[in-house]
């Protein structure tokens, strides 16, 4: 057989095409492969685009909505949008490779974004390159998210409280910075359902409104973590939903313990006065007449009474020291020397020591 008798042609214009490899088998045929690459190109398109992108965004947050949810796409203005949702937009034809673009937008007016886009890739060994015109459109409006917060919207309250005491101020601003750490990081791992609707202190402590109770639960667990105490929930119907299911919201009751760091107390147990060093888990301090360590677990109960505070402490001067067991100080109240019990974080060489007065009798506190 010729060259001539077994060479292809192109079906469209009848020129003669080189030879090209059959599909491997169960692959997709190529309707066009047969063309030569002048009637092959006359009808390619690399790039397929939609005529204009109409994106809403929320004027709240700047999240955007892609079909029927909201995606936070953390984009610093709409430009930043309309490149995002162009991407998202645009296929290359799948014959097409080593494709590289570039976007170039144009600012039309405040909601509309021209964006000039410029493609260069290779298709049957030929270098091409196309550009498209995208006009993108931006509406604004309120995601659900936003809409639920404006609304004041929430699922769990967390009430921040402590036994026989009200918080300290210290003590209500960690408890709401840790509940808005915590809700914080949900959200940063793409939890659009977390939030706090509302903080408000109140004579008692301070009450927390957070969007689910799984969150509510999750922030109530840590403020106990941290500042010790107990935490109770107390659930309570409010509606029901389409289906009729039950809908409830809880009410995370935060109990901080009756001692905090830095209280002296008497706990009854006939060993002396305990300087409170954590409320952490179990009650943590040492022992003033000897330093021990001592813990006790809130589970168990603690039976003690609050003595003192480390701010009541007054510094004094040593008299002497006596002997591995005692001490010489001057009172800070009668100026008389009094022998008091040497506990192990007593310095020996020190001329003055931190001294507290209870009725309990007066006592060193370490440094």
């Amino acid at each position: 057989m010729s060259d001539s008798e077994s060479r292809e042609f192109c079906p469209r214009c009848g020129d003669p095409v080189p030879a090209r490899a059959e599909p491997l088998p169960g692959a997709p045929r190529d309707r066009d492969a047969h063309l030569c690459d002048a009637c092959y190109f006359d009808d390619y398109e690399m790039i397929d685009a939609p005529e204009r992108i109409e994106v809403l965004v929320c004027s709240g947050c700047g999240a955007v909505q892609r079909g029927n949810r909201w995606v936070d796409v953390g984009a610093r203005d709409y430009t930043d949008v309309a490149v995002d949702e162009v991407s998202e937009a645009l296929a290359v034809h799948v014959n097409a490779r080593d494709v590289t673009w570039a976007v170039d937008p144009e600012q039309v007016d405040e909601n509309t974004i021209r964006m000039h886009c410029h493609f260069a890739g290779v298709v049957r060994e030929t270098p091409l390159e196309e550009s498209v015109v995208v006009p993108v459109k931006i509406s604004r409006g309120t995601c659900d998210r936003c809409g639920r917060i404006a609304g004041g919207y929430y699922n769990a309250i967390v009430q921040v409280r402590a036994d026989d005491r009200t918080p300290t101020a210290a003590e209500r601003d960690r408890a709401v910075e840790i509940a808005e750490a915590y809700v914080a990081d949900r959200e940063s791992a793409g939890d659009r359902n977390a939030f706090i609707t509302e903080i408000e202190p109140v004579d008692e402590g301070v009450d927390i409104r957070i969007s689910t109770t799984q969150m509510g639960q999750g922030a109530a667990t840590r403020i106990v973590r941290e500042l010790g105490g107990s935490v109770e929930s107390y659930p309570t119907l409010v509606t029901e939903d389409g289906d009729g299911n039950e809908v409830y919201r809880v009410t995370y009751a935060v109990r901080l313990p009756a001692f905090t760091p830095g209280d002296v107390i008497d706990p009854d147990d006939d060993e002396g006065p305990v300087l409170v060093r954590s409320v952490s888990g179990n009650l943590k301090g040492v022992r003033l007449a000897s330093g021990e360590a001592y813990e006790e677990s809130f589970d168990e109960g603690i039976d003690a009474r609050r003595l003192a505070t480390r701010d009541d402490a007054v510094e004094t001067t040593v008299v002497t020291v006596e002997d591995d067991h005692a001490v010489q100080v001057l009172d800070p109240e009668t100026y008389a020397a009094e022998t008091v019990s040497r506990p192990d974080f007593f310095d020996p060489d020190a001329e003055t020591t931190p001294v507290v007065k209870t009725r309990a009798g007066l006592h060193l506190l370490p440094d």
